[in-house]
Order: C-alpha cells, then sequence, then structure tokens
C-alpha cells in the first residue's frame, strides 16, 4: 500500500531540515493580473514543519532517496530510514493547496539524487513548470542545483526558480573526498560558474531591452521571458564535522563572493545524525561557533572588513566570547573613541553597536543638531555597546569604565540587560498548537477527523574552475586549535 501524502510531507519535509539555505527572498514582485502570489524581499523565511509550525515556505525534497552515502546525510543510501517521494504533478498541487490557505508563500525545493543527477533534476524541473505555467503561480521558489547536472537542465531550472544554490558541503577538497567520496570538486563549482555566467548574461540582455529606442516592429512582440535566477545563488557548508578552522572557512567564503558572485554562503553546524568512524564523536553541536561565522560574513558583505582584518594565522578560530566585529575593536584601541559628530562612515561603521542603517543614520542628523546620547538612542543603535567606543562633543560616553581591552572586554562579554519596559517582557507563551488543530477548530470537527482533509482538498560546457577558489579548495586541511 502506498503512502498518503500526509505521510509523505511527514517524512520529507522533515528530512528536508537539514538545508538552512532559505532565511530570505531577495526579491521583490508584485501581485499580476492572471497570476498567482508575489514574493517580498523582506524574507521568505522559516519552514513548514509536520508539527505545523508557523512558515511561510513549503521547505521540502522531492525525494529523500539517494544514490549517495555521505557520510554526514540522514538521507544516506545506507542508513534506514522510511523512504518516500513525490511525483511532480502532487508536489505541485500539494504547493497550491497550501498557498490558497495562506500557510505558504513560497517554496523550498531541494531532493536526494535518485537515479542520477540529470534525473532527479528533471523532476523539479517538471514540479516548477507545472507551478509557474499551469497554476500560474508567480510566488517566490528557491531550487536546490544537484551538483554533476547538465547544464541544458541547470539553464531550464534557472528561468523556473528564484535563486538557485549549489551546496559546497565541505570547506575543502580533502574533507569532501573523506566524507562524499562520490562527489568532486569540478561537479559543484561547473554549475556555480554557469549560475553565474546566466545571471550577468540574462542582466545584460534585459538591459539591452530597457534602453529607450523606438522602433516599429513587423509582428507582435515575442512573449517576456523569465529572468535567469533573480535573487542570484547561495552554498552551503557544514562546519565542525572536519577539521577546518575559521580562517579557511571564511577565505574560502570570501573567495566565492569575488568569484562566483554568491549572496550568501550559509554555515550549518554539524548535527551527528547518523554514525559513522568518520565523523567526528562527542562532539556538541558547535552552534555559537556557527553564529560567530555569520556575525563575521555580515561584517564582509555589509561592513567591507577584509577576511584578514577579522581573523588571522596567529588566531585561526573566531572569538566565541566577543563578537568578531568587537574583537576587532579591542584589538585597535588606538583607534578609538571616535568622536560621531566628526567621524567619517567608514569609522562609524567599525563601532561595535552601530550598524550601516545607523551610521547613514547619524550622518545624516548632525548635520543639523550636535548629536550627544539622547539623540543617538532615538537614531536607534545599540548604545549600551557603542558607548564605549565613542565620545559626543568631546565628552566619552563610557565614563566609570578603565579603557583598555581587558576592562572593555569584562563589559562586552556580559549579557545586556534589556530590562523589563519592552513590548515582549510580559508576554508568556501559551504553547504551540499544531495545523490540524487550528484547522479542526475552524471546521467544529475533532483534529483526527480532519487530519489528512487540508491536503487532499488542493491537491553550456563545463567552465573553468577559477585558480583562487581552486587553491583554496585544495589547501592542506589546518587543526581547529581549541579556544
Amino acid at each position: 500500500m502506498g503512502l498518503s501524502v500526509a505521510e509523505k510531507l511527514s517524512i520529507l519535509a522533515d528530512a528536508a531540515k537539514y538545508d538552512v539555505a532559505c532565511t530570505s527572498s531577495g526579491i521583490d514582485r508584485s501581485a499580476k493580473r492572471g497570476l498567482v502570489g508575489s514574493a517580498s524581499q523582506a524574507g521568505c523565511c522559516h519552514s513548514f514543519t509536520p508539527d505545523g509550525r508557523c512558515i511561510t515556505l513549503l521547505k521540502v525534497l522531492m525525494t529523500n532517496a539517494c544514490i549517495y552515502d555521505c557520510a554526514y546525510c540522514v538521507n544516506r543510501c545506507s542508513n534506514e530510514v522510511p523512504r518516500a517521494s513525490f511525483a511532480p504533478q502532487e508536489l505541485a498541487d500539494l504547493t497550491m493547496a497550501f498557498y490558497r490557505r495562506n500557510y505558504i508563500e513560497g517554496l523550498f525545493l531541494s531532493s536526494g539524487v535518485v537515479g542520477n543527477p540529470d534525473r532527479t533534476t528533471e523532476l523539479m524541473v517538471e514540479t516548477l513548470r507545472l507551478l509557474r505555467e499551469e497554476h500560474r503561480f508567480n510566488g517566490y521558489i528557491h531550487a536546490k542545483a544537484v551538483p554533476g547536472t547538465s547544464p541544458e537542465l541547470v539553464e531550464r531550472l534557472g528561468y523556473l526558480s528564484d535563486r538557485l544554490s549549489v551546496n559546497l558541503e565541505l570547506p575543502s577538497q580533502r574533507s569532501l573526498a573523506l566524507l562524499a567520496p562520490q562527489k568532486s570538486k569540478q561537479a559543484i563549482f561547473d554549475p556555480m560558474a554557469q549560475i553565474r555566467d546566466s545571471i550577468a548574461q540574462d542582466g545584460e540582455t534585459r538591459a539591452i531591452g530597457r534602453t529607450r529606442t523606438t522602433y516599429y516592429p513587423q509582428k507582435a512582440p515575442a512573449r517576456k521571458r523569465r529572468a535567469f535566477s533573480p535573487a542570484g545563488q547561495s552554498t552551503q557548508m557544514i562546519i565542525g564535522a572536519t577539521p577546518e578552522t575559521d580562517l579557511s572557512v571564511l577565505s574560502l567564503s570570501a573567495a566565492l563572493y569575488r568569484t562566483m558572485g554568491l549572496k550568501r554562503v550559509f554555515f550549518s553546524a554539524y548535527v551527528p545524525a547518523v554514525q559513522d568512524p568518520r565523523l567526528p564523536s562527542g562532539v556538541p553541536v558547535q552552534l555559537n561557533r556557527e553564529h560567530r561565522l555569520y556575525q563575521a560574513d555580515w561584517l564582509m558583505r555589509f561592513y567591507k572588513f577584509d577576511v584578514t582584518e577579522i581573523i588571522d594565522g596567529r588566531n585561526p578560530m573566531l572569538d566565541l566570547e566577543v563578537d568578531p566585529k568587537a574583537n576587532w575593536a579591542l584589538n585597535h584601541l588606538e583607534c578609538f573613541p571616535v568622536e560621531v559628530n566628526t567621524a567619517p562612515l567608514e569609522m562609524l561603521l567599525r563601532v561595535p553597536g552601530i550598524g550601516p542603517k545607523g551610521a547613514r543614520l547619524i550622518l545624516k542628523a548632525r548635520r543639523t543638531c550636535c548629536l550627544r546620547e539622547p539623540e543617538l538612542r532615538k537614531l536607534g543603535i545599540a548604545f549600551k555597546r557603542a558607548r564605549y567606543f565613542i565620545t559626543c562633543n568631546g565628552f566619552y560616553m563610557g565614563a566609570g569604565t578603565e579603557f583598555t581591552p581587558q576592562a572593555l572586554r569584562a563589559r562586552l562579554r556580559a549579557p545586556i540587560d534589556g530590562g523589563s519596559h519592552g513590548a515582549r517582557s510580559a508576554k508568556v507563551s501559551a504553547g504551540q498548537r499544531t495545523l490540524f488543530e487550528v484547522a479542526a477548530e475552524r471546521a467544529g470537527a475533532e483534529p483526527q477527523a480532519l487530519e489528512s482533509a487540508p491536503l487532499r482538498a488542493g491537491l553550456p560546457e563545463a567552465r573553468t574552475v577559477v585558480p583562487e577558489l581552486t587553491r583554496l579548495w585544495q589547501a592542506p586541511v589546518a587543526q581547529a586549535v581549541p579556544r
């Protein structure tokens, strides 16, 4: 007897939870006449899970059957787990059913490799084609490009989705050969380079089409083609399963931004989901390290920090006690304190507690008034952190604290007291209800009777790898130094 749609969703939504590259949509697209759905740049985040948690993306695998035997993957072929697969029509109908019930705003689609990469991608392409062409779905879609897929299929997938991602999986070629020997460097970098080139070429073509040129066509213009992956591409690396240092991880990330034009590099702390002698044992999930890597990545993308400013060979691991920006400030106290009424934008961005938006607001506000503590608090900066590194009209804001690395470090390590005046301070969660309980209450029926009713109702040539990227990828693995 085959699995029901609800049973398939339970298996494949749970199997997709280790994919983390879906925190934002990265594209604005308003509703259009004749089409269903829109996409918001503010962020299609979270995912659908069988326990009914609030989501905006249906995050699911096409199938969790896989021909690969990657050591870290819960869906590896040698792991004994329930297997399930969606047919393209089945998944397309399910997505639209969830959208019409306002459960989701978009789709995050990945898959295990069934048969071969081309066969897997064909199933994903057919699913997206049904959504875009038959259901006229105009919402956000993030698709995973399977390494080893032919360029023609990658191109078709790119024109049907808003964002593509090719998972790098591990931070070095040696680690990939150890834990995922069936995957190769070339199979990962080739589709990355193709996506980069296709995005650039599509952008140039559309820019030419927007030029103000008057012409008189002899026939009706062809139907406008969708943009190729307009939200760009991203990738994901597993952190903690292999001994690479934060320095090597961030250096590789910076090279990917420069050479492949990626929008995001996602870091996923290794979770021991399967047993394998090649994997570390007794190591806790390094969520704090993952958080610091994201902070360092943010500094590189939005604060114009170089990797060598954040981390170096003498200390190849990020400090887990203070964030990377504060750590840089503590190591460069000769640059502080900064006078907020005269400092340039580049220096304001180096102050802990002041972000890009806050720095620009300071530049705008100080044209009309002298900034002091009340004015800075109104601008929304994190004044409790910034005060140790700034002066206002010549007065040091961190009075009472010794201006030494040790004293300031102790202050920055201490948890910030948010007070009891916030909007959430008196709120207590009453518990999480499941999706089917909510549906049952609305219909006035027992939850068990409606458990599956909501589901049934709406049912080119290979690119050359950039030399710099190859050097970082093939570099010897430096052992992580415990702090």
